[in-house]
């Protein structure tokens, strides 16, 4: 890189990481959410928008619209674990199936903007259609608030196969292809266009090659370094040759962190020169790693990224190769890196992990945003899929509800429990909506359940992993027909709405969790979190025993240690309230229904850290 290359990417921008950071935190603080809007959904049978398909986050295959996992009497849910509504499903497929035959509902106005930016993310993910995990969900949270500003946003994906046919998709365009070199040789690309909820998403399909072929967006039969590789050159070209110059461009985690080493290498000289580039570090554990060999298909010299200063992953000094980290590299060759919650940041740069020394070096250019969550799809006051249930239960009393009236979570929570086979109980309904992996804290979600239930209360899992074999054996075994607990074994997006709407509690016990979204959403259906004390769960959840009178109001329950006594202290604290304070716990849903957890804060740190990286 030459020396005006490294200064660019280096450039400071002092004081930049106080103001952002703390202007998101003093608007979510003093603003709530304003307006409850749903998402829009399409008129006819074949529905969508937020509501569409769901995605097993084990296996990250794509199924059917409504189709939630294994059918009822499957082995991972023996006995009576989901109702029969309907000849085709369970009651939160037919609730989904109803809800999406309402009127589609008008898509919020676009503000005006004196100053428009023109945005380019480049992922391998962006919900609802390509989503695995939150890095999705962040990305069309993120680009969909950014576009409602008045800016231009697009978002460039891989061409995954198993999209193609998405119902999301709205004014699909074709627009031709393109070549790229790659590996000694040129690869045709196929760019199809399309809109999703108002953002432009440019998908680049290779021709002639096996990349992102298949029925899941990771694990398909090809070699996915090779694949990510060519859609980070694949990226950089088309912005090239369709004549787009962005003011940034926004890569996430690996996958598209080798555009930077592309971009200031290669594309910068060839006339690609008018961005600067943002990274977000949505989790540092999966870091990319790289031969030298691979790296040089790109048609860069590998080898001459195998040095501390740039991409050397130190972890395998003395090894026989040595290897890259490409999240490394675009940690040094971005002009600005985000991770998505200030206390994850301060835990990635103090945590001894290999990558603290590389952090440290960004100094005021390592920031922490904390993410936000739709507040149009996850609005328990105009949720369709709760008004539909209500129409089917025909109950008179509304499903829906809001921080001012909690009448209808009463009313839908004993329709829930009734659906779900659990018995009548005045306890407190507690769940867990997570992957079963170690680092959710799969043995305190083992213990929570049974302390609930010792407590007098009732437990819903819903999740997957591969610790989901533990979890089916003790469905099998000791709570085989229990009236107080179920657990389900895949993921379904309808039943999780309906779950956080029916629950009092939502337990996070997270061994480490960089923002975390379950508590956001939970917070907003007045369910109350549970949590460890780590990363996002950190900043966004407060203790109701350690917030004095001016602070921000509690809205939670916190523990700090990895141990079952640790988390019975807070698990017992919010059952004991719940079942001997019901004035002070209908505040504690207040405090928590009000807060603001929707993307405009986050949106408007990300803008002015773009203005801010222009200057660069």
């Amino acid at each position: 890189m030459s020396e005006r290359m490294q200064g660019l990417v280096a450039g400071g921008i002092a004081g930049a990481a106080a103001s952002v950071a703390a202007a998101a935190t003093r608007e979510r603080r003093a603003t709530g959410d304003a307006t409850l809007r749903m998402p829009s959904l399409p008129s006819s049978s074949s529905s969508s928008s937020l509501y569409s398909s769901w995605h097993h986050r084990e296996s990250s295959k794509s199924f059917p619209l409504g189709r939630g996992g294994p059918r009822p009497g499957h082995s991972v849910t023996k006995g009576r674990a989901v109702s029969d509504v309907s000849a085709g499903g369970t009651f939160y497929e037919a609730a989904l199936t109803a809800a999406s035959l309402n009127p589609r509902t008008k898509e919020p106005e676009i503000q005006r903007c004196d100053e428009p930016l023109h945005v380019v993310h480049i992922t391998a993910e962006m919900a609802p259609m390509a989503k695995v995990g939150g890095l999705g969900d962040v990305v069309h949270g993120l680009a969909r608030a950014c576009h409602l500003k008045g800016h231009d946003v697009e978002v460039i994906l891989p061409g995954y196969s198993c999209v193609s046919d998405s119902p999301v998709w709205e004014d699909t365009q074709d627009e031709g292809y393109f070549d790229c070199t790659y590996r000694g040789g040129t690869v045709g690309v196929r760019v199809v266009t399309a809109r999703v909820h108002g953002v432009r998403v440019v998908r680049l399909i290779p021709q002639g090659v096996n990349y992102f072929q298949g029925g899941r967006i990771y694990g398909g039969g090809y070699n996915e370094m090779e694949a990510y590789l060519f859609f980070c050159r694949a990226a950089l070209e088309w912005l090239l040759q369709a004549g787009r110059r962005p003011q940034a461009i926004h890569l996430h985690d690996w996958h598209t962190a080798a555009c930077s080493f592309l971009y200031w290498e290669e594309y910068y000289g060839r006339g690609l020169n008018s961005a600067r580039l943002c990274l977000t570090i949505h989790n540092l554990d999966h870091t990319g790693e790289c031969r030298q060999d691979e790296l040089s298909w790109t048609g860069l010299d590998g080898a001459s990224f195998a040095t501390m200063d740039r991409a050397l992953d130190p972890r395998t000094i003395g090894h026989n190769p040595e290897r890259l980290s490409l999240l490394k590299g675009g940690i040094v060759f971005c002009n600005s890196v985000v991770t998505v919650s200030p206390t994850y940041r301060q835990e990635t740069l103090q945590g001894g992990a290999y990558m603290n020394k590389t952090l440290q070096d960004k100094g005021g250019r390592y920031l922490g945003v904390l993410n936000g969550i739709d507040v149009d799809e996850w609005n328990p006051a105009e949720d369709r899929l709760f008004h539909a249930a209500q129409e089917m239960a025909k109950s008179t009393v509304p499903f829906n509800f809001d921080a001012s009236n909690v009448a209808g979570k009463k009313a839908l929570q004993a329709y829930v429990r009734a659906q779900l086979g659990l018995r009548p109980s005045e306890g407190p309904l507690v769940i867990c909506v997570t992957r079963l992996v170690p680092q959710k804290g799969a043995h305190l979600i083992r213990h929570a359940i049974f302390r609930t239930i010792e407590k007098g209360g009732q437990f819903v899992l819903l999740g997957s992993g591969h610790l989901s074999p533990e979890f089916e054996r003790l469905q099998q075994n000791e709570l085989r027909d229990s009236p107080d607990a179920k657990i389900f074994l895949f993921y379904s997006d309808p039943l999780s709405h309906f779950l956080y709407g029916a629950a009092d509690m939502c337990l996070v016990p997270s061994m480490f969790e960089p923002c975390g979204l379950t508590q956001m959403i939970s917070m907003r259906y007045g369910s109350i979190p549970v949590v460890r004390r780590t990363g996002g769960l950190a900043d966004t959840v407060r203790d109701v025993n350690e917030t004095a009178d001016w602070d921000p109001p509690s809205n939670g329950f916190v523990f700090d240690g990895a141990d079952e006594r640790s988390l019975d202290s807070a698990l017992d604290r919010a059952i004991d309230m719940f079942t001997m304070d019901p004035k002070g716990w209908t505040n504690l849903m207040k405090n928590a229904m009000e807060e603001n957890f929707s993307w405009g804060p986050s949106a408007d740190a990300y803008i002015n850290l773009y203005r801010e990286n222009m200057h660069l």
